[in-house]
């Protein structure tokens, strides 16, 4: 065998060239198939197919000489079964995938679509109406720190460092406009 290179730290011994089909042949005879019994062990611990694992045996050995034949891993052992691993995720992976075909036509499928219908778009936009005049009808400080509130999402204490006012404003104005809008949308509140 060709191994004419020195060993890097990782433990990977670099050729000068590819490996020659019969060089790579006699390395896998030698030091592969002796771990046959211990792969086919592992892929049938974790594969629930047993109709896959002579395909999926033949797989990694593939891939172990495609990868043999520009660098002899070493040590052998640990490879053989990193890309056994690897294989095995790629195949649940690919089992995961729905194909497009199969969704094309989401109307075969009978799923029954959330789109509200017409009288319920309606109200949503009768609430939405009165709704914004409530908040038209508040004063221009209240209106503004319920609108970074509850619909931007602000915190009071953004809110009060924002418009320079203390917690307690805010959360008094706040509590204000909330009570104004929902006397204005939903008639008075009592406490």
């Amino acid at each position: 065998m060709a191994d004419t290179s020195e060993t890097e730290g990782n433990g990977i011994c670099r050729t000068d060239a590819r490996m020659s089909a019969p060089d790579v042949k006699a390395w896998f005879v030698r030091e592969v198939l002796p771990l046959e019994g211990a792969l086919m062990q592992f892929l049938n611990h974790n594969w629930r197919k047993a109709n896959d694992l002579p395909d999926l045996r033949q797989e990694v050995y593939a891939r172990v000489c495609e990868a043999a034949r520009s660098q002899i891993p070493h040590p052998v052992k640990p490879f053989v079964f990193a890309i056994a691993r690897n294989l095995l995720i790629d195949r649940v992976r690919r089992e995961q995938i729905v194909p497009i075909d199969a969704v094309s036509d989401l109307d075969a499928l009978a799923i029954a679509a959330d789109v509200p219908g017409p009288d319920r778009a309606a109200i949503a936009r009768d609430e939405l109406r009165r709704l914004q005049a409530a908040l038209d009808e508040l004063p221009p400080r209240c209106r503004e720190i319920v609108v970074l509130a509850r619909i931007e999402g602000f915190s009071g204490r953004e809110i009060a460092a924002r418009m320079g006012i203390s917690d307690s404003a805010v959360s008094q104005q706040l509590d204000h406009g909330m009570r104004a809008l929902a006397d204005a949308l939903y008639g008075a509140v009592r406490k």
